[in-house]
């Protein structure tokens, strides 16, 4: 027996060695340490949704054979290689490192079997999100089509499957820029603020198993003021006759539970001595949320939620301030474009993908600005544990008609075709409904810079109406109208207040952007920029120091918020906190923390 063993050891040893041999990563750019612990055989193993948990999954991340193919031809009857999944085509880590373009499609090909303690099941097939769209065949039966390439999306397969091995093939189309597609900062042509495209699969594939019938979704709403906390429940078909519990729990013990019956959320009454969400507490209870038929439990998913609240009042010298929990904070964070040299828009691992946040939070900001991306779920979860405000954008498509930033609007907007208005709509809400219960999101940005920007007002309002519970930033740094609950300026390099509204939240949505060059940590060692560019480390840590009491004395007549541009250089940009690598801090992080709690603390 002990022999056998030894046999079946040696030979899973080699087959993982020969996986290994088959997977490098492409191209000679600069990496992250993170890139040199990647396991082909166990990518990203972490699950991926812990806002809604079940104990049953499967990882299908790792090594799956690619083709590309001209736009519009059938499943190939062969494949060109090995990319590695979830990472984007044009990437490193996937091991092809080659563009796509808008006269192709990437198809994917794997095998898979169901575990057999999964009879009996149904059988959900997630994706965390492929840009853009996405078409999917199981046993040569299509199962399901998806436009959108950043929120999640699942698909039935149960009837597609057989007893034996499963084929799993996927087509995918990406545009990039020549589509009016929300796309962010990627361009078939990277150069300035614009960077490689990400085509494809970028986050974990999963199978799970649920019962007949089974919950699809949670949408958790808390209310410091009347100290309780509202789930809404959704299942695969939403019949009246469900029975709904929710318990919450604090430090593994049940302090609160709710029930509820004919499609109605279930609301819970928190306990008096309730804890509150913060920066500085980030308190987070555990929930259970069941479904029961006919008296049986039939579903369970593990949650969690915090009680907090977003909202804005006039201070006593008659400003209007953001405020959290009722009482005015000063919002101050990094613009984060969440890109990595290896990965693009993947982290290479869990750990990486923590790593920002927690320098963010090492720093001694209290808020992120998420620009032009969204991040996976696990992402959101890191935010929500160590207390991090995000303003969430909306990744931006279509095309900019003019920009106007000293002044309020008085231009032509840009029109956009109904299909592209269309998809702009349903990706935003999509957005919006995936991030719906994570307490750390704190504020909406439909538009920066008058990226596709478009119908503005309208927009804002739908955005508010639709989550009445977060603030809303209607155009960051754009075309400024009098609606939604901010006024937002972009100035480089150093923080200026050239427009003042007094209805609403005046906030510097962008500035800073000080360059440092440091040698073997550049994307092109001969291509680079920064806002302002400095030669040593001393030199751009004093000029943080003069653009942030340059603020602090603009927050005395005005300013509610701020963001300093930005948490890591991105491939040509050098003005990170952070080498693109995340090897180097570029400013002293001692210093910056100094000044940002001072900051932070301002109108406290």
């Amino acid at each position: 027996m002990i022999k056998q063993l030894f046999s079946i050891g040696i030979a899973l040893s080699l087959f993982s060695q020969m996986l290994w041999a088959q997977w490098t990563p492409a191209g000679d750019r600069i990496k992250t340490s993170w890139a040199e612990q990647i396991d082909v055989n166990n990518v990203l193993p972490e699950y991926p949704r812990p806002i809604m948990e079940r104990s049953e999954w499967s990882n299908l991340n790792g090594l799956w054979k690619y083709a590309v193919l001209p736009l519009g031809k059938s499943i190939p009857d062969s494949f060109e290689g090995d990319i590695l999944v979830p990472f984007a085509v044009e990437s490193s880590l996937s091991g092809v490192g080659r563009t796509l373009g808008e006269d192709k499609e990437l198809w994917y090909q794997r095998e898979f079997v169901i575990p057999s303690k999964w009879k009996g099941k149904r059988i959900l097939l997630h994706f965390g999100a492929v840009d853009w769209k996405t078409e999917v065949w199981v046993n040569n039966i299509k199962v399901g089509e998806h436009t959108g390439g950043f929120t999640p999306f699942t698909f039935d397969i149960t009837q597609a499957l057989k007893n034996s091995e499963n084929n799993l093939v996927v087509k995918v189309w990406d545009p990039t820029e020549k589509g009016t597609q929300p796309r962010g900062k990627q361009v078939s042509n990277p150069h300035g603020i614009w960077y490689t495209p990400v085509s494809g699969i970028w986050q974990t594939v999963w199978l799970e198993p649920v019962s007949e019938h089974y919950i699809t979704n949670i949408k958790t709403t808390p209310d410091i003021d009347l100290n309780k906390v509202k789930v809404k429940v959704d299942t695969d078909d939403n019949r009246y006759s469900d029975k709904f519990e929710v318990k919450v729990f604090e430090g593994g013990c049940l302090v609160a539970v709710g029930t509820s019956i004919n499609g109605l959320p279930v609301e819970v009454s928190m306990p008096t001595d309730v804890k509150l969400w913060s920066p500085d507490e980030p308190f987070l209870y555990q929930m259970e949320v069941s479904l029961f038929e006919g008296g049986k439990r039939v579903d369970c998913v593990r949650s969690y939620m915090a009680m907090r609240k977003y909202s804005m009042k006039r201070d006593k010298k008659g400003i209007v301030r953001l405020q959290l929990n009722n009482k005015d904070l000063f919002q101050f964070g990094p613009l984060d474009q969440g890109w990595w040299p290896d990965g693009l828009y993947t982290a290479p691992t869990d750990e990486a993908l923590c790593y920002d946040i927690k320098k963010t939070k090492d720093m001694g900001f209290n808020m992120i600005r998420k620009h032009v991306k969204v991040e996976p779920a696990r992402w959101y979860t890191y935010c929500d544990q160590m207390g991090v405000i995000v303003w969430q954008d909306m990744p931006n498509g279509d095309k900019t008609l003019e920009w106007q930033r000293k002044k309020y609007f008085d231009g032509m907007e840009l029109a956009r075709s109904p299909e592209s208005e269309a998809t702009y709509r349903k990706e935003w809400k999509e957005i919006i409904d995936y991030l719906y219960s994570y307490p750390c999101i704190g504020t909406w940005v439909p538009f920066n810079e008058a990226w596709g920007q478009f119908k503005t007002s309208e927009i804002a309002e739908w955005t508010k109406q639709y989550d009445p519970t977060r603030l809303v930033n209607p155009a960051s740094g754009g075309n400024h109208y009098t609606c939604g609950d901010m006024l937002d300026l972009h100035n480089y390099p150093g923080p200026e207040m050239y427009l003042y509204d007094a209805q609403r939240a005046t906030v510097l949505g962008e500035y800073g952007g000080i360059g440092l060059v440091l040698k073997n940590h550049l994307w092109e060692p001969n291509r680079n920029w920064g806002y302002i560019q400095f030669n040593t480390f001393m030199e751009a840590t004093a000029e943080y120091l003069k653009y942030a009491e340059t603020l602090k004395e603009l927050i005395k007549q005005g300013f509610s918020a701020a963001v300093y541009t930005q948490t890591t250089d991105v491939e040509v940009e050098v003005n990170g906190l952070m080498t693109y690598d995340r090897k180097v801090i570029k400013l002293d992080e001692v210093v910056l923390k100094k000044i940002n709690n001072e900051i932070c603390e301002t109108l406290k």
